[in-house]
């Protein structure tokens, strides 16, 4: 069994610049990925790997002009998000194969700029 914790943090004004900063930048990894999975899909071609993706989506994005502020946060949680985009597709076509107990999963979805914060 696992065991989980629901904490609540109150960042500093400099802090909420920065994680919205970091979560801005996931997004922009996730959404650029899911973009070129679903295109490559779309042509009938095979997926790109995980590292692929990670070459084309974190470490060349940070050497182009537009996207050069990706180098300003870690890059772990741009990692992350690639990693979750991948579950999020196995997850999706174990489904659609009947191979995933329970009700059929929805394909990932794009992230959008809207707010849940209550800053």
């Amino acid at each position: 069994m696992k065991a989980r914790f629901k904490y609540r943090i109150y960042p500093a004004p400099g802090q909420k610049a920065r994680l919205a900063k970091l979560f801005g930048s996931v997004r922009v990894v996730w959404n650029d990925s899911l973009a070129c999975c679903q295109e490559k899909y779309r042509l009938g071609e095979k997926k790109p790997t995980n590292s692929e993706l990670q070459k084309l989506f974190i470490t060349q994005a940070k050497k182009t002009v537009y996207r050069e502020w990706l180098s300003e946060v870690s890059v772990v949680p741009l990692q992350q998000s690639l990693n979750d985009l991948n579950q999020a597709d196995q997850n999706f076509f174990s489904s659609t194969k009947c191979q995933r107990k329970g009700q059929a999963i929805k394909p990932p979805k794009f992230k959008t700029r809207k707010s849940r914060a209550n800053c």
